[in-house]
């Protein structure tokens, strides 16, 4: 059993690391400010697929990770990533009947809360960043999106089919 446990966690650690990689990765100065949220949108897609496995402490770790690996401010990923981990464990059961679209319009929504998040958090500490650096991470994971949820959904079947 925990042998099966383990085998089904390993695609969703993997993908968690592969993020955080694709995060921290160097872009050049125009490509920086439309990278996508990586973390944000794996955080999204696994605390609505598994939200008892993967959820807000989940979101909290990985926040962290996130503080110490870029430098900011510690726990100001952190707290954003958990309130967005929270928001999809509430409404998981409703997102997952959402049609693509739909789907797509509600994590529009939650990346723009991410950010907003993450904009309030700099305003109080008095971190200036310009307003590309806050809404092309939205857009880019916005139009992202698709194409990650239908190679993650791949991926889970896979894992709980055991193939």
């Amino acid at each position: 059993m925990n042998r099966d446990r383990s085998s089904r966690r390993l695609p969703v650690i993997m993908t968690l690391i592969l993020g955080l990689m694709l995060t921290i990765m160097p872009l050049p100065d125009a490509a920086g400010p439309f990278r996508p949220d990586w973390l944000a949108l794996l955080i999204i897609f696994w605390t609505m697929q598994l939200p008892r496995t993967w959820s807000v402490g989940t979101a909290w770790v990985i926040g962290i990770i996130l503080d110490v690996s870029q430098g900011t401010l510690l726990g100001q990923h952190a707290l954003a990533l958990a309130i967005i981990a929270f928001t999809t464990v509430r409404f998981h059961l409703l997102m997952r009947v959402f049609p693509q679209l739909q789907l797509t319009a509600t994590v529009f929504a939650m990346l723009a809360l991410y950010q907003f998040l993450l904009f309030w958090i700099n305003g109080v500490a008095s971190v200036d960043a310009p307003a590309v650096a806050y809404w092309g991470p939205v857009i880019t994971g916005t139009l992202v999106w698709p194409i990650l949820y239908i190679f993650l959904s791949g991926v889970r079947y896979r894992t709980r089919s055991g193939g």
